[in-house]
């Protein structure tokens, strides 16, 4: 009896030990993974095809229950415990993370990878044909890079640069991800300008100034931007002007933002009798790596829609 007692204490000890030993492997190899935080959404869709596939890299996003862009957006406690665990930061830069000089002061070992680094930017306020003049003045840029798919395949390959310089072991990988990717945004850039190349010079008007670069891309005259923070309301003379220049003007369609109200924009539709739809800039949505090509081909599909009257 007393040798079957020793003998099961002694299993049992050595489940125990097994049991223990794995949990202690497990959190090893959790420790060693390489931990990649994205500052908001599309740095996180980006990041998340550029490592598609590879078992020990890890993706977080910050500000993932933010719904639009950061403007406003201030750091919580959870935020900086996560960039202390991890070993790049990827930001878009350009003035989007207002809160990016606090991690840095904070975090200053932690690597930092700038989507917009060495970029071209539009001025705040500022349009294709704008851009075209000189300014001696200096003035805030427009963060909105990634809503062109030039934009977004330009900081698609900054991203990837500088993950490979943090992360030589997963160089290759990153590489072959990253041009598979950019295969397909080429191809959905290809597919765009077939269907919106015969719209170009169409006058729109826009709720957020999110789309400059992207009418940049397509030839597209934003001939009005209704309120240039999305938070914020058009006062009752910025209204009344932009419902004036709809009905004075060759302006084909109001464009809203699936993030936010769309009720001063069917008041504007309303008054000056064009019609609103939406167009998604890609700062929420599906979590799914595809996610920016599906929402660019909708926003194709809703602009045929809008400019082919």
């Amino acid at each position: 009896m007393r040798l079957y007692i020793r003998k099961a204490a002694a299993l049992f000890l050595a489940v125990v030990l097994l049991v223990s030993s794995g949990c202690a492997l497990r959190d090893r190899e959790e420790e060693e993974d390489f931990s990649i935080v994205a500052s908001f959404y599309p740095m996180y869709i980006m990041v998340l095809n550029i490592t598609d596939g590879i078992d020990d890299v890890q993706v977080h996003v910050m500000a993932q229950q933010h719904t639009g862009c950061l403007h406003d957006y201030q750091l919580q406690s959870s935020d900086m415990q996560e960039l202390t665990k991890a070993d790049v930061f990827v930001v878009n830069g350009a003035g989007m993370e207002s809160f990016l000089n606090r991690v840095t002061e904070q975090l200053p070992d932690l690597p930092v990878i700038t989507a917009t680094e060495g970029m071209e930017l539009l001025h705040a306020g500022e349009t294709a044909h704008d851009h075209e003049e000189d300014h001696d003045h200096e003035e805030e840029v427009n963060p909105h890079v990634w809503v062109s798919i030039k934009g977004a395949m330009q900081e698609v390959e900054t991203i990837t640069q500088g993950l490979m310089k943090a992360d030589p072991t997963h160089a290759k990988a990153y590489r072959q991800n990253a041009d598979r990717y950019l295969q397909q945004l080429q191809e959905l850039s290809d597919e765009m300008h077939a269907a919106l190349d015969p719209y170009a010079g169409t006058s729109i008007v826009t709720f957020h100034e999110a789309f400059p670069y992207f009418a940049e891309e397509f030839g597209l005259n934003i001939a009005a931007v209704v309120n240039r923070e999305p938070e914020s309301e058009p006062s009752a003379r910025e209204l009344a002007e932009t419902i004036d220049l709809i009905r004075n003007s060759h302006v084909k369609a109001v464009f809203a933002e699936p993030q936010y109200s769309t009720d001063t924009a069917q008041t504007v539709a309303q008054e000056s009798g064009v019609p609103v739809y939406l167009l998604d800039p890609c700062t929420s949505g599906s979590m799914e790596k595809e996610a920016y090509l599906t929402a660019m081909r909708q926003n194709m599909q809703v602009l045929q829609q809008a400019l082919q009257g």
